[in-house]
Order: C-alpha cells, then sequence, then structure tokens
C-alpha cells in the first residue's frame, strides 16, 4: 500500500510539476514562484466565488422579504 502511494506521488512530481517547471523556464523564472502564483490565484478565486454566492444569496432573501406575495387585501 505504502509503495502505491509513493508511485502515485512520483507520478505527479514527475509529471504534474513539470507544467510548472516548464512555465518557469520560458518566462525566466523560478519553479517555485510559478507554484506559488498558482496556489494563491486557486484560493483567491475560491474566496471570491463563495463571496458572490453569499451576496446573491443575501440579496435574494432581501427580495422575498419585500416582494412578498399576497393572496388578499387581508393578508396585510
Amino acid at each position: 500500500m505504502l509503495q502505491l502511494v509513493y508511485d502515485i506521488r512520483h507520478y505527479f512530481e514527475k509529471r504534474g510539476f513539470y507544467v510548472c517547471s516548464r512555465l518557469a523556464d520560458r518566462l525566466g523564472m523560478r519553479a517555485k514562484s510559478v507554484r506559488l502564483f498558482f496556489i494563491y490565484v486557486s484560493f483567491a478565486t475560491m474566496g471570491v466565488g463563495f463571496a458572490i454566492y453569499l451576496t446573491l444569496a443575501f440579496w435574494l432573501k432581501l427580495k422575498d422579504l419585500v416582494y412578498a406575495k399576497r393572496t388578499s387585501v387581508f393578508d396585510l
């Protein structure tokens, strides 16, 4: 089981991290900087999406409170 974990790790280190290394070589940067950039961007985009979700949920709840459907005059 442990060997399987090491094999998977080796596969991703060899193939997955190669993208960042090759991009860093093309840009003339360090691979560590490119990897950190991708990590920070992923956290930032996740946070922005969650903030938009909360804003829309609040807006819809507020809209439902303001524009409540009333079936008759006596519901006031």
